[in-house]
């Protein structure tokens, strides 16, 4: 049986319309990244319910100073270890940097994504100027997540990793990104590194959930990088918490990572930013 079908036959697979469902029950998504079967079988156990295989596996997995290196086939080889391992938590997988510049070649990555590596939803960077893709994705039958705030594909263009949308018109264009692709079919938010109150703001106006990194605690769920919730990173971002040199292991890591965020008591203002 394939872990697809191994998902659907749990009956508690977390889907689209689940996802939707506790958002407005107000159950937090609990979110991480995954790049291999070990680490993502130990996010199962631990009941997340969303893994990530993000290009941030060019930093983490591949000792790269960027994601812009990160391939396609690097994506979907990774995607294959950690659907491998998942019955529940949704995987997705992200697009990576020069892999959609156009509507058929976005079309055709995220089909590789979904067919060779097993991801049931794919993720991109970029605000209204992928609505077309978004829809054409939709349309096709492809679940999306769309990624605003920080975008470290465009890292060089930012000048920087830095917070995104303190000031007014980068904050009324980020909303107005966000309605693009909830309006186009996006089925999920990522926000990086945006001001508290406006994660919080968009998470109300949006009917889609919106999971935060570094955006405060007002979003529908967070997500972090599986080598910062387990302390391993050298030099962890502001917003990380390290939750393994806590608790001593692994597993315990991972548990202590759901429970807070489920609790609400991760993050803390102190792993936010202000406008």
């Amino acid at each position: 049986m394939s872990s697809g079908d191994r998902k659907h036959a749990s009956g508690g697979a977390v889907t689209v319309s689940r996802m939707r469902a506790m958002k407005r029950e107000g159950q937090p998504l609990v979110c991480l990244t995954a790049y291999d079967y070990g680490f993502a079988a130990a996010c199962e156990r631990a009941g997340v319910d969303l893994l990530l295989i993000g290009d941030s596996l060019g930093m983490v997995v591949q000792g790269h100073e960027t994601t812009l290196p990160v391939t396609v086939d690097d994506i979907v080889y990774h995607t294959c270890c950690v659907a491998r391992a998942c019955q529940r938590a949704l995987v997705v997988a992200d697009l990576p940097f020069m892999s959609h510049t156009d509507v058929e070649q976005g079309l055709h990555n995220a089909g590789r994504l979904m067919k060779e590596g097993g991801a049931q939803m794919v993720k991109l960077e970029g605000g209204a100027e992928q609505a077309a893709l978004v829809e054409r994705l939709a349309v096709n039958g492809i679940p999306v997540c769309g990624h605003l705030g920080l975008k470290p594909q465009q890292v060089h263009k930012l000048g920087g990793y830095r917070v995104q949308g303190r000031e007014q018109a980068d904050a009324e264009r980020m909303e107005a990104d966000a309605r693009a692709l909830e309006a186009a079919g996006a089925d999920l938010l990522i926000l990086e590194c945006v001001p508290t109150p406006l994660a919080r703001q968009l998470s109300e106006q949006l009917s889609i959930p919106v999971v935060g990194i570094g955006a405060g605690g007002g979003c529908d769920g967070q997500i972090l990088v599986l080598h910062d919730v387990l302390g391993v990173t050298e030099q962890p971002p502001r917003f990380a918490r390290a939750f393994g040199a806590e608790t001593g292991s692994v597993q315990a890591a991972l548990a202590a990572y759901v429970e807070a965020v489920r609790a609400g008591t991760f993050p803390g203002s102190e792993h936010g930013f202000e406008a």
